[in-house]
């Protein structure tokens, strides 16, 4: 039985799905989806989900994601806000953006049952694993450690660094220079493939913690 969400009349009613999430845009919605076919690997049960990408971008996701999500309080038991903080207009840091967002969706109606992920500094630097995957996705032949020379070479990567400052670039420039023609559906590979055990990056891990809350794995 899915868990009660609203209280009418005295009678208790359920959500038709699990959860409604929204993403600033394609590469972002696969990923997530990708992250939710493996529900074992987040350590969650398997969710029913809705995902869905805002036609106006980022933007519009920290302006807006209230008013999208405001006819679906009544489908979902729960509401995920997901988008970059580059791109989105504002300086703010990744936690007032999160928390300025979550309020106005409790105002809305979803107190208690929304959460919201900014990724800082957007959602490339989730791309950039030290997973064999990574390579493959971008038709690199020779090796991890030849990959970040380039990278270090075209001024992507500076010493002692894991991941390029600017991940998107880095990605298109990559996909450029190994003649891999570009899709969204490389996000979904990834995220369907790669191990979290070594992801440390804060957005990633809240949006897992926030998982783990609400869907717990069945005992």
């Amino acid at each position: 039985m899915r868990p009660v969400y609203w209280v009418e009349w005295g009678l208790e009613l359920y959500a038709a799905m699990d959860l409604v999430i929204l993403t600033a845009d394609k590469r972002m919605r696969l990923t997530v989806e990708g992250l939710l076919e493996r529900p074992q690997s987040l350590a969650i049960r398997p969710v029913e989900a809705d995902v869905q990408a805002h036609p106006r971008h980022d933007p519009a996701v920290l302006r807006e994601a209230h008013e999208f999500l405001r006819s679906r309080q009544r489908q979902a038991s729960h509401a995920l806000v997901v988008f970059d903080r580059d791109g989105c207009g504002s300086q703010q840091s990744r936690e007032v953006l999160e928390e300025d967002v979550k309020v106005r969706l409790e105002q809305s109606g979803w107190r208690d049952r929304c959460a919201v992920v900014v990724i800082e500094p957007e959602l490339e630097a989730w791309f950039w694993s030290d997973s064999p995957h990574v390579e493959r996705a971008l038709g690199w032949l020779k090796g991890r450690s030849q990959l970040n020379e380039w990278l270090a070479g075209k001024g992507f990567l500076h010493q002692g660094q894991r991941k390029p400052i600017k991940p998107k670039e880095a990605v298109l420039e990559a996909l450029r220079h190994c003649r891999t023609q570009y899709s969204p559906s490389i996000y979904y590979d990834l995220a369907a493939r790669v191990s979290f055990e070594r992801c440390i990056d804060p957005a990633f891990l809240k949006l897992r913690s926030i998982l783990n809350e609400w869907f717990p794995l069945l005992t």
